[in-house]
């Protein structure tokens, strides 16, 4: 049975809460409604086919019906398609670890899977603050975060990851944490006198270490997201800035979490972006373009250091329970190992690198809008904030819900992107070619100036 668009859509309405959509503005509008995918593109209900800008939420890494990813599922299909981990072990799991132990860093000698980078994060901290009790030390269970960090929406991940927007009435749910300031050149932290990178660097390291003097018994690790804060809106931290929180966690004997999912799989232009600083976590955690956008799946890597103090008879209260239902899903890790040998085989992460070079290049000429604030970008993730005023950064009052409308005009031209508030974000496919990014820019430039004028 084939459904009208319009049916679709009374349908949807119905039935369907969307998730970050402010459902009266849903209910008020026709959405649209996609129905297929092909390479970087996808189609619609009524056959209108837009490039896939944002990579279906920053996940889809080779596009869309890939052949080998589909024959993989397919196979594995053909054999089991969940069998679960709690006793038992399973072939997909086993080969996928090996091949995902071969590209993290190579500190990292064990892998717990999960099915979202929510709850990947929510293990990383739970074996944190075991691992110090495990060692006799439970009075270290507390975070240092980033301010305007972005975790998930679980409660441990919105705790230490807390954006007021999403969280706040959520906030007498959430644990205590310690938040050290975002490390942004664009707008630098308050009371940062030196706005050069280098100088908002020293102010927040700093910042994080009086944090680590006054408290550094009671925590357990710092957690982050290297290189670039996603959900903050593609805030670039300035070079050096994981390096020396690297030696911050050291030097005051905490572990180090290094929250991978959005950067992570070549979205940098590293595998993953704790390379462009030689850094090496205690725990990492990845999801999105592991499956390369296929299906939910997520790890959490940690030390031997780390695994070993959870070794010991039952009795002695060191077992990690925590587990998932869908954890290590063959389906998923089929599609993964799939995933993982296109990147070998078309050397993705170097392409990826040079083609976010260029989506840069292309991007310039907008650098000369009066309503262009600033455009950050590494590797393929791009944040462009629209402001009011370029020479005073101004900001548009939040109902008019710029980002909004310019993304929403993208679609004339057959884009699909997402913004962050008032930053447009620029997301494709790791895969996409400089001719699909080309026409992603020139829209955008379009949309700004039918939008703003």
């Amino acid at each position: 049975m084939r459904y009208s668009t319009d049916e679709l859509r009374r349908l949807d309405k119905e039935q369907i809460w969307h998730p970050f959509t402010p459902m009266s503005l849903w209910l008020a509008d026709d959405p649209l409604v996609i129905v297929a995918g092909e390479g970087f593109e996808l189609i619609d209900s009524d056959g209108r086919r837009y490039l896939d800008g944002v990579s279906s939420l920053w996940c889809n890494v080779h596009g869309h019906r890939v052949p080998e990813i589909d024959a993989a599922i397919t196979a594995q299909l053909g054999r089991i398609a969940h069998g679960t981990m709690l006793g038992l072990a399973g072939e997909a799991p086993i080969v996928l670890a090996e091949k995902l132990m071969a590209i993290v860093p190579k500190n990292l000698a064990k892998v717990f899977y999960s099915d979202a980078g929510a709850t990947a994060t929510e293990i990383a901290f739970k074996l944190a603050v075991q691992y110090w009790h495990n060692r006799g030390r439970g009075g270290k269970n507390r975070f240092i975060a980033l301010a305007e960090a972005y975790h998930g929406d679980t409660t441990g991940a919105m705790s230490v990851g807390r954006t007021t927007a999403f969280h706040k009435p959520y906030l007498p749910m959430l644990f205590d944490v310690y938040f050290a300031p975002t490390p942004w050149v664009y707008r630098p932290p308050a009371g940062c006198d030196d706005a050069t990178p280098e100088g908002v660097r020293d102010f927040c390291l700093s910042a994080m270490e009086a944090i680590l003097e006054r408290h550094g018994d009671d925590i357990a690790a710092i957690a982050l997201e290297p290189g670039v804060q996603g959900a903050a809106g593609m805030i670039v931290q300035p070079e050096g800035f994981l390096r020396g929180v690297r030696e911050l966690a050291d030097r005051y004997e905490v572990l180090l979490i290094c929250d991978e999912v959005a950067t992570g799989f070549g979205r940098t232009g590293r595998m993953f972006a704790v390379e462009h600083e030689g850094v090496e976590p205690d725990l990492m955690c990845v999801s999105k373009g592991l499956t390369g956008g296929y299906l939910p799946l997520a790890a959490t890597f940690a030390t031997r250091r780390i695994f070993e103090a959870f070794l010991g008879d039952p009795a002695e209260g060191k077992t990690f329970y925590h587990g998932h239902t869908y954890t290590g899903n063959p389906l998923a890790c089929a599609a993964a190992i799939a995933s993982l040998e296109l990147f070998e085989r078309n050397d993705l992460v170097n392409a990826a690198a040079r083609r976010g070079e260029a989506l840069g290049r292309m991007l310039e000429r907008l650098a000369d809008s009066p309503f262009v604030g600033d455009i950050r970008r590494k590797g393929l993730m791009v944040g462009v904030e629209l402001v009011g005023d370029r020479a005073t950064r101004r900001r548009f009052d939040p109902n008019r819900r710029i980002g909004a409308a310019v993304c929403r005009e993208m679609r004339r031209d057959g884009v699909i992107v997402r913004p962050l508030g008032d930053t447009v974000v620029l997301m494709p496919p790791l895969a996409m070619g400089e001719g699909d990014l080309g026409r992603i820019a020139r829209s955008l430039g379009r949309a700004i100036g039918a939008v703003l004028g």
